[in-house]
């Protein structure tokens, strides 16, 4: 895979197929390998950018906390845009990825064509249910540097231990880029102004109401509910999933 130096960090990325650019954003502890259906299936017509946040996968940074952060990976997918020579991308995510992506619509509205959002939600307004999400980032944290890579085995399908190079570096990830700070992405959701896809799976009870949520917030945006499948749906119905994301692509071209 190429590399992107950024200070302190690596980053490892893959592009594939060619055509519009479309970066992809896996989700927490997984890594650029769950978007491998997505590279084949859109290698005619877009250009494929998967790539791994810090500290997963190959993507390492030092040991000093302060760069896993919100700010520092939104700025790692504007260096890889800048990189890769693209002003403009279709920018879509999983999970933690997808909130990474309405961050860096947020920070950059110019850099982002359209918005794929799959099993996301948009943080917190309480600040009761936000620290209540960042103790369970932290434990996760915490759990990683205790029992290891191991510790993702019973979790989503998309976390494979095997695809990771520390356990250090993704518990810095999950106290640093996990945890959330204010209510900045929920409070900006009707600002929106770029198409949007809203993916969740049928099975995912704990993203249903966030994607429903975000399906009012965000004007215009389409929801895609994907029968059968959890947390990750493009990995447990890509057929069905990847149905969705086409018809979406296709339907920008027309615009």
């Amino acid at each position: 895979m190429p590399e992107l130096e950024r200070e302190n960090t690596t980053i490892h990325y893959r592009c594939t197929g060619q055509g519009q650019p479309l970066l992809l954003t896996h989700g927490f502890a997984a890594t650029h390998r769950m978007w491998a259906e997505q590279e084949v299936e859109l290698a005619s017509t877009h250009r494929v950018i998967s790539w791994d946040m810090r500290g997963h996968g190959r993507s390492i940074s030092t040991s000093d906390s302060c760069v896993y952060s919100e700010a520092s990976t939104v700025a790692d997918m504007v260096a890889l845009l800048d990189s890769l020579g693209h002003a403009k991308a279709v920018v879509g995510g999983h999970s933690l990825g997808g909130y990474m992506s309405l961050s860096l619509y947020r920070a950059h509205p110019e850099r982002v064509r359209a918005l794929i959002l799959i099993d996301t939600g948009p943080g917190y307004r309480s600040d009761d249910a936000r620290e209540k999400w960042n103790r369970m980032a932290r434990g996760m944290g915490d759990r990683l540097e205790s029992h290891g890579l191991d510790s993702l085995t019973e979790l989503s399908q998309e976390m494979n231990p095997g695809d990771h190079s520390s356990e250090k570096a993704l518990a810095r990830a999950a106290r640093g880029m996990l945890t959330q700070r204010d209510s900045s992405i929920i409070d900006s959701l009707a600002e929106i102004d770029v198409p949007t896809l809203l993916i969740v799976g049928e099975r995912d009870k704990e993203y249903l109401d966030p994607t429903d949520y975000m399906a009012k917030k965000i004007p215009g945006a389409r929801k895609v509910i994907i029968p059968k499948a959890g947390h990750a749906p493009n990995l447990h119905q890509p057929d069905l999933f990847n149905r969705a994301l086409k018809e979406f692509l296709a339907d920008l071209n027309k615009v």
